[in-house]
């Protein structure tokens, strides 16, 4: 059984950074595509970056413009998720997503396991 863990969401005000943290256990990750999504109240949740565990691939939502990096650390087993001039509209839920199949997908329904969410919340 996969477990995700997110930590390192907060309080932040617009144009400033956070860095989201996934720890992931239960199975070897070397064939599986790691993801961060995010909800808002009301929205549906969207795909933000994934990246291969190998770290061979990695992909963007086009709403990141060169502002979020998506990284993992194989020997912590951990994900991260660099976010940087953030802008009150990130406020959301971000969730950390395992597809054990290594799909490298960009729907919700690609991905096998979830971790809990951490919030975000940048003030204008």
């Amino acid at each position: 059984q996969v477990q995700l863990v997110e930590s390192g969401g907060g309080l932040v005000q617009a144009g400033g950074s956070l860095r989201l943290s996934c720890a992931a256990s239960g199975r070897s990750f070397s064939s599986v595509t790691m993801g961060w999504f995010r909800q808002a109240p009301g929205k549906e949740r969207e795909f933000v970056a994934n990246i291969m565990w190998s770290g061979s691939r990695i992909a963007y939502a086009a709403f990141v413009k060169g502002r979020f990096t998506i990284s993992r650390d194989s020997a912590k087993n951990t994900l991260y998720l660099q976010m940087n001039s953030l802008k009150p509209e990130d406020t959301a839920v971000y969730y950390c997503a395992a597809d054990q199949h290594g799909a490298y997908g960009v729907r919700v329904d690609d991905y096998d396991y979830w971790g809990q969410g951490t919030q975000v919340t940048v003030s204008s």
